[in-house]
């Protein structure tokens, strides 16, 4: 098994820590990276933008003007898409982006994401991660004791102190541990775990 090293607050080494390699050593299939990348964005997409057809703009019901003995072009509707004031042809309406993935593919993807981060040595595993008070200067001066420019940080379990200290903090994100995703991970440069989290992560995707 892969190992790290644990660290306190203080950048301070105290321990070592296995990681399953199912979950963090695996095997890296980026096309799994880019479908899940895509099913997360897409999933988010309102597909609200609509537009009015022919048949749903008011008015137009009579013919403009007889058939024939005009001159000009036979018209049947003034509602017509080539009319100012006419429906649009083609245009949007509202739909859903979402797609199906398996199961099987998400939980691939979240390994090959977090070895992707293990195995580029931007993982940082902390034996805790706690905060007397809600400061965000106290959690800007840990981020850059730990050199880090941006980070995504997985805690254990909810904990307000922590989340809203790093609410305003532009380049780093707080995710409690069943809310880690492919997205986020590959989003922010480094990923910052307690030791609660990877048990709780490799819990729910070790084979």
């Amino acid at each position: 098994m892969a190992t790290i090293s644990v660290y306190d607050l203080e950048k301070k080494q105290v321990g070592e820590r296995e990681l399953a390699d199912d979950v963090f050593n695996t095997q890296v299939k980026t096309f799994l990276l880019h479908d899940m990348v895509r099913y997360q964005l897409a999933a988010r997409r309102q597909g609200t933008a609509t537009v009015k057809t022919r048949a749903q703009v008011s008015g137009g019901g009579k013919k403009p003007y007889k058939q024939k003995g005009t001159g000009n072009a036979r018209q049947g509707c003034i509602r017509a898409p080539h009319y100012v004031g006419g429906g649009v042809a083609f245009g949007p309406q509202k739909r859903t982006y979402e797609f199906k993935l398996n199961r099987k593919v998400k939980k691939a993807a979240l390994c090959s994401a977090l070895s992707v981060r293990f195995q580029g040595q931007k993982l940082t595993v902390l034996n805790s991660l706690e905060l007397e008070a809600v400061s965000t200067k106290n959690f800007a001066a840990l981020m850059r004791r730990f050199e880090m420019d941006g980070a995504l940080v997985v805690i254990d379990q909810a904990n307000a102190n922590i989340e809203l200290s790093a609410r305003n903090l532009m380049h780093v994100k707080v995710l409690r541990a069943e809310g880690v995703n492919v997205y986020d991970i590959l989003k922010y440069p480094n990923l910052v775990l307690t030791d609660a989290a990877v048990s709780r992560i490799e819990g729910a995707l070790e084979k």
